[in-house]
């Protein structure tokens, strides 16, 4: 399995397959989507290609991410490419949902056996407000479509925001006393276009890990594989209730995950500068030993930590440009 050089393993990939989105979400791309680039994303076959060379290096859950990753016609194809890989156990899919209730059976017949989907308000009024998009019924509706197609793994991302999400809590926890889901809170992260925004309506998970165990939720161990997320469990709760909190201590030490962008670079962390090339390696079946070497040499040069609490975010202007 891949190991950096403070023993971190990593068996999971976040694997972006487009940075396009076609929401407006006040901390990631409130102006909308906006192309930037003429280069095109990784195609079906670079995908499998990529997601082939990770697999063979210990990669045991890869999770598909945008931007939006719906917005590509051929999601399935892709899912049922990666799922057919051997050693792929979990092959995950986060999307903010907006045609799940017409898709939800396709992606679970392509082999997608997780979901997380972005929610971040129960209120259509906030919901709107933070989405720019009148579309939370439409997502709800998604959800029990995903359920009702086989679905079991389903997560609910919510970002909080000071004086905008932070109050929802109670909404969420009635939500999953009726409904078998988790919902995982995640802090605002500072990136290159939101720094105004950031200051105004960051608040600490520590809040709401407060008010959790004041009502009785106790840590939930976490898996090998699992994402950032530290989960919390409650005896009259089927579900859990996570959160990924990028500012607390020593959070990266318990790092396990790499990614890679829409267009084919090696990202070691969300808030990495520069980035490793692996296009080049993806261009036929037979560079599989190329593209293997490529990643192992590059993760030598994974730092211990980020650098967000000295304010620096690395080259990512916004969350959608890297999946989150």
């Amino acid at each position: 399995m891949l190991e950096d050089r403070f023993g971190r393993t990593f068996p999971y990939l976040r694997l972006s397959v487009t940075d396009a989105c076609n929401f407006r979400c006040t901390y990631c791309l409130p102006d909308g989507y906006r192309k930037t680039q003429e280069e095109s994303f990784l195609s079906l076959d670079e995908i499998r290609r990529l997601a082939a060379g990770f697999a063979s290096l210990g990669t045991r859950k890869i999770r598909l991410t945008g931007g939006e990753p719906a917005t590509r016609r051929d999601l399935p194809e892709i899912a049922a490419s990666i799922a057919a890989l051997p050693g792929v156990q979990t092959l995950a899919l986060t999307t903010n949902g907006y045609n799940l209730k017409q898709n939800a059976r396709r992606y679970f017949e392509a082999g997608i056996n997780a979901l997380n989907v972005s929610v971040d308000s129960l209120d259509p009024v906030t919901f709107h407000a933070v989405t720019g998009h009148d579309k939370l019924s439409l997502v709800l509706e998604g959800i029990d479509a995903a359920r009702a197609a086989g679905f079991r793994n389903i997560k609910i991302n919510s970002v909080l925001l000071k004086d905008v999400t932070d109050r929802t809590l109670p909404d969420f926890l009635e939500w999953m006393r009726a409904e078998a889901l988790s919902v995982r809170f995640i802090e605002l992260m500072q990136t290159g276009s939101n720094r105004e925004f950031f200051a105004k309506h960051f608040i600490s998970a520590e809040v709401l890990k407060a008010q959790l165990l004041e009502r009785g939720f106790a840590p939930a161990p976490r898996a090998p594989d699992a994402g950032p997320a530290q989960e919390f469990h409650h005896p009259d709760y089927p579900g859990k209730i996570g959160m990924i909190a990028p500012y607390s201590k020593d959070f990266c030490k318990t790092c396990n995950r790499l990614r890679v962008t829409a267009r084919g670079r090696l990202m070691l962390c969300l808030f990495g500068a520069g980035g490793y090339e692996l296009r080049p390696f993806l261009q036929s079946d037979d560079q599989r030993d190329e593209l293997r070497q490529a990643i192992a040499e590059a993760l030598h040069f994974k730092h211990e930590t980020h650098y967000l609490h000295q304010g620096v975010t690395g080259s990512t202007p916004h969350l959608a440009s890297l999946g989150g």
